[in-house]
């Protein structure tokens, strides 16, 4: 039962903590936006509401001080400054960590909410603002009767049906309390029904029998109206229909019915032609039920109380345009298009062999039905990237007060798409460039200004798309990095000759090496090149590269090329005796006949000519330790990295494949030279080749030579 709390509540309350956040930092940059202003109070009063009707006590009289305070900010009684988006970033990370401790709140976050709460009673007090009280923790139930509350601008009307499922209760929820809040935002007129209440000796205590229809005139938005139920468990249901009052016309009751669905127009004119009421003739042929006509009556009341028994029409608003599903269901529906691509490979080999044309006609229309849903299903899990890059506002704020700099993060490309597990992956390689970037590749505000720079730093987070590749770009504007610090730390450690001719960027590009550093002090939050040989790792595990430009007093850019996807990409079909390996596309450089430069052929690090120049290479059968016999004529699939071009021997390339990458199971995970498996059109299995590792056993032979 916990778990099916937790996987409403936790979730939801966390997602609200991650908007909070980009809203407050949005708010800090604008502080009179009375939008944001209303976004981050109503943030505070939905998990205040939904924690205590959970039973989070300790979460919802803490949220209901800050909810207070950030009142007294929407009346424009207490002003937006740093010291207030200081307390509210603090309030929302405790917050966080009380909701990380559920139900179990140890004595040293209960100090904190202490704490907290006075800092925020102070502020409010010093800024001409008054004490909050805890009347809102003991409002007093509703009657489930019209309640009227006064209108001082024009206000929206909304339709509500509320069917709570028979297991509520059971989950921690108070239907009623949600009832109650809507009532509390405006006019409202509640219908309640009891038709599903079976006699006493069947009633079963932990189960819910009513249901309800209410009619709500509030300044609030839909948004607003929605969040009331935003904790709600799936197998309750719940509308909202906008409804648009016009005093010109006639509230009738058969015209109700028709516009909530429940007769047809049709209908209507055939009863009509009878000498009763409308509700009573709709019951007595069972054309409709009593519970029906008693909430349309009450719509119809609702109406005339609003217009002083003045009419008006009814158009409904559209339905809901967007879901929520869970990143699970997304992966189990790319799984089983998967299997349907597979599928349809196997069709289209049988249809070729047997040489059946309508199998043939069929297996091409399957083909093309498989492949709009493999894009749709792909589509479908693609995310803006801005939802990656909101998170670092934050931290470039945190770190810019601790260091004493003035640093302004400005975000580019947000909309860019990138499938979310490759999202997921990218969150701690950009941290640590940043944090680099920050601490020290932008100067404090008085050297700045010395060399004739504004005193505030930029740092820009940009994101586009460049062929099959989205590229990041980290750009500081900076002192820039020290080539001949770098070129001379790099000859100390033997990484480079003093002889050797290298470029601007295969200088930098030293500082990904492990341990490297030109920092003679090390600080708390990072070191250039300290850890940047485990970004450089986290990059290219997923299929990408990075590479670094730098102006000396300009800055430093470092800049990521990460495929779109990592669950179906373009794969390279490979064969070493009977077993066959994909090699990703995007890594390919050329595809050539190999012709050994090695005195030994059987070599595990053959030389090869591409171009005129030796090339070193791996060769997957020995590597492999393949037993069957060498064949004729071998070929070599090139790589390209920012080493350089290093090729990988394989006794024939079969083609150009679309893979699905099927993991490898625990027993394989650590397996030297592959990543990941896929299944092939005829049902087998083909190893996806790990080509970064590979390449780095290269380079550490020819380094070693």
């Amino acid at each position: 039962m916990l778990d099916q709390i937790s996987s409403v509540f936790f979730e939801e309350a966390n997602e609200l903590l991650d908007n909070l956040e980009e809203q407050l930092l949005s708010l800090e940059q604008n502080p009179s936006d009375l939008e944001t202003i209303g976004a981050v109070f109503r943030a505070m009063h939905t998990i205040k509401g939904s924690s205590a009707m959970f039973g989070f006590n300790s979460i919802s009289e803490f949220t209901h001080e800050v909810e207070s305070a950030m009142d007294q900010v929407r009346n424009g009684i207490v002003p937006v400054n740093s010291e207030l988006i200081g307390l509210m970033l603090k309030a929302r990370d405790h917050v966080r960590e009380m909701l990380d401790c559920g139900q179990d709140i140890p004595q040293t976050l209960a100090a904190n909410s202490q704490t907290l709460i006075i800092a925020f009673k102070t502020f409010v007090a010093q800024n001409g603002g008054t004490k909050s009280d805890s009347a809102a923790l003991s409002q007093p139930e509703p009657s489930p009767e019209q309640v009227n509350t006064p209108s001082t601008s024009p206000a929206s009307t909304f339709r509500i049906k509320f069917r709570p499922s028979k297991k509520v209760l059971q989950n921690g929820t108070r239907p009623e309390l949600l009832v109650k809040e809507l009532t509390e935002m405006g006019t409202a007129t509640v219908v309640s029904f009891s038709d599903s209440l079976p006699p006493l000796s069947k009633m079963d205590s932990e189960l819910c029998y009513f249901y309800w229809d209410i009619i709500l005139t509030t300044q609030k938005t839909e948004n607003d109206v929605q969040d009331v139920f935003i904790f709600l468990d799936t197998d309750s249901k719940f509308t909202i229909e906008k409804v648009e009052l016009n005093p010109e016309d006639n509230h009738r009751i058969g015209e109700i019915l028709v516009d909530r669905n429940d007769i047809s127009k049709a209908a209507i004119d055939s009863i009509m032609q009878e000498h009763k009421q409308l509700g009573q003739i709709l019951v007595e042929k069972q054309v409709i039920s009593q519970q029906q006509v008693k909430s349309a009556l009450a719509e119809q009341q609702h109406f005339k109380s609003l217009n002083n028994e003045s009419t008006s029409s009814i158009q409904a608003s559209s339905a809901q345009s967007s879901i929520r599903v869970s990143s699970e269901k997304l992966d189990l529906l790319v799984d089983l298009i998967g299997e349907l691509v597979t599928f349809n490979a196997r069709l289209e080999q049988l249809a070729v062999e047997k040489n059946i044309s309508i199998l043939k006609n069929l297996s091409e229309q399957c083909g093309r039905l498989a492949l709009s849903l493999r894009d749709t299903s792909m589509d479908i899990r693609m995310l803006p990237i801005g939802s990656l890059f909101m998170r670092f506002k934050r931290t470039v704020r945190d770190l810019s007060d601790q260091l004493g700099k003035k640093v302004e993060l400005v975000i580019e490309g947000a909309e860019t798409e990138l499938d979310k597990t490759v999202i997921e992956k990218l969150n701690d390689p950009l941290l640590h460039l940043i944090r680099n970037s920050v601490d020290h590749g932008i100067e404090l505000p008085l050297e700045r200004v010395s060399k004739g720079k504004n005193a505030s730093g930029t740092l820009k987070l940009s994101a586009k798309h460049q062929g099959g590749v989205v590229l990041i770009t980290i750009t500081d504007d900076g002192k820039g990095l020290d080539k001949e610090a770098i070129r001379k730390k790099g000859i100390e450690r033997g990484l480079i000759s003093t002889t050797d001719e290298l470029s601007d960027s295969d200088i930098y590009y030293l500082i990904f090496q492990p341990g490297f550093s030109t920092a003679k002090q090390v600080s708390n939050i990072s070191g250039r090149g300290v850890g940047l040989d485990v970004v450089k790792k986290d990059i290219m595990s997923l299929g990408g590269s990075v590479s670094i430009e730098s102006t000396p007093n300009k800055g430093t850019s470092f800049i990521l090329k990460i495929p779109l996807t990592l669950a179906i990409i373009d794969g390279m079909l490979t064969q070493i005796g009977n077993t066959k390996y994909i090699i990703p596309v995007n890594t390919i450089s050329e595809c050539l006949f190999f012709s050994s430069c090695s005195e030994n052929e059987d070599s595990l690090f053959p030389y090869t000519k591409v171009h005129g120049k030796n090339v070193p290479c791996i060769d997957l059968r020995t590597f492999f330790n393949v037993p069957l016999p060498r064949p004729a004529k071998s070929e070599v699939v090139t790589i390209f990295t920012q080493e350089g071009i290093f090729g990988i021997v394989v006794d024939k390339i079969l083609g150009n494949r679309q893979t699905v990458i099927k993991p490898l199971g625990k027993l394989y995970q650590n397996s030297l030279g592959i990543s990941n498996s896929t299944i092939l059109g005829d049902g087998s299995v083909a190893l996806i080749l790990d080509v970064f590792k590979l390449t780095d056993m290269i380079i550490k032979q020819v380094k070693s030579n």
